[in-house]
């Protein structure tokens, strides 16, 4: 399994480079094992911006065995997540790998961005997480639930609670229902809407999912 996932960012990598329009950093020797006619092989440096958690920890994983190919990873990490599409606009950077299709494309939308996805990768599910409960059915009338603020990530956080009945939401709108599509909510449940990359924070502080 780890094999396969080497292979596969050593490509998206190599594929990303080209896609967002940007050059790699200029190439350097790489000492020893020189090829034939006394060329030496070229490095190239790729800079990849990833948020920490597993993105950022996958590109560690793999930076070695990308280094074997003359690929010289160097990984950025962010704890938000409009800087990493900002900087491979500016060219600061060469690819990313933090964000699924449908933020992508809604980040384009809003920001003007020229950005494309190369290959898909992986994408992690989504669920519902608490350290009081542990069961759907345990939460309170006028609990608090913390959910992306961004239209694509948001949409994913309310429908698993439309599929459990916590919540019903407009007819058609799927994954793209925002807090203003619920149409019944019996527990009168409250939302919070937080950054995408805050709500493990929120988590963890206790105060804001109940």
């Amino acid at each position: 399994m780890k094999k396969m996932m080497v292979t596969a960012l050593s490509v998206v990598l190599a594929f990303s480079l080209a896609a967002c329009g940007t050059k790699p950093s200029a190439p350097s020797e790489q000492s020893g094992g020189g090829a034939a006619g006394g060329d030496q092989p070229k490095e190239v440096t790729l800079k990849v911006g990833a948020t920490a958690v597993p993105h950022a920890e996958i590109l560690n994983f793999v930076k070695p065995k990308l280094k074997e190919q003359g690929v010289n990873l160097e990984v950025k990490e962010f704890t938000d997540y409009v800087q990493p599409n900002v900087q491979v606009s500016e060219k600061r950077l060469d690819a990313n790998f933090f964000q699924h299709t449908p933020y992508l494309e809604q980040q384009n939308k809003d920001k003007g961005f020229n950005l494309v996805k190369v290959t898909g990768v992986h994408i992690e599910p989504f669920g519902a997480y608490s350290q009081k409960i542990k069961k759907a059915d345990e939460l309170k009338d006028g609990a608090t639930i913390a959910i992306p603020n961004d239209p694509s990530n948001g949409g994913r956080a309310l429908a698993p609670l439309a599929k459990n009945n916590l919540i019903k939401l407009k007819d058609g709108v799927g994954v793209n229902g925002t807090v203003k599509d619920i149409v019944e909510n019996k527990k009168n449940l409250k939302f919070k809407e937080l950054e995408a990359a805050m709500l493990c924070r929120a988590y963890w502080a206790k105060s804001t999912l109940r």
